[in-house]
């Protein structure tokens, strides 16, 4: 794991999915790839399997028929990843909201790290969602690689990691 992790804070892998929003800030999310804002330059790409993602954008409200593929797709997706919500309707449901179809912002179903405010969201504000969503990515990996106690106390025997009495001992099993 402690191999991958500046790998993945030099390029992150966005996957893009949209709830059922507008388009307006997909059109902001492609224009912020585009050459003139230039995403890439932080090496984030955009890719269409959840599997190899580290960042997941949403944008637009929940609604009944997205959100099964909503809470998959975050399931599919691997630790650590960041949640980004850009626009105000994957937020709070935006001028969507109240609506038979839609439902509230996707918090309530899928836990966000960062989100991007805007009726339709700036390439400007995305683009700063993205780098706040790398130091999250960040942290979520200081975190991950932390270690944790096993079963016996953690002892280090010249400076390395012993892991002798992590082990649990096993009792002989008494016959009937």
């Amino acid at each position: 794991m402690k191999f991958f992790t500046p790998f993945r804070k030099k390029s992150p892998w966005v996957l893009h999915y949209n709830a059922g929003s507008c388009n307006g800030c997909d059109i902001e999310i492609l224009a912020s790839l585009a050459p003139k804002y230039d995403l890439e330059r932080f090496g984030v790409i955009n890719t269409g399997n959840p599997k190899q993602s580290d960042i997941f954008l949403v944008t637009g409200p929940v609604t009944y028929r997205s959100r099964e593929r909503l809470v998959e797709l975050y399931s599919q997706i691997p630790e650590p990843k960041v949640v980004v919500a850009v626009g105000s309707c994957t937020a709070t449901g935006g001028v969507f909201r109240g609506m038979y179809n839609v439902e509230d912002g996707i918090d309530r179903y899928i836990p966000v790290d960062v989100y991007v405010p805007g009726c339709a969201a700036s390439p400007q504000l995305i683009i700063d969602a993205l780098v706040k969503g790398l130091e999250v990515l960040e942290a979520k990996s200081k975190e991950i690689e932390k270690p944790f106690k096993l079963f016996g106390a953690i002892e280090t025997i010249h400076n390395k990691l012993s892991r002798l009495n992590m082990a649990t001992k096993v009792e002989p099993h008494e016959k009937d």
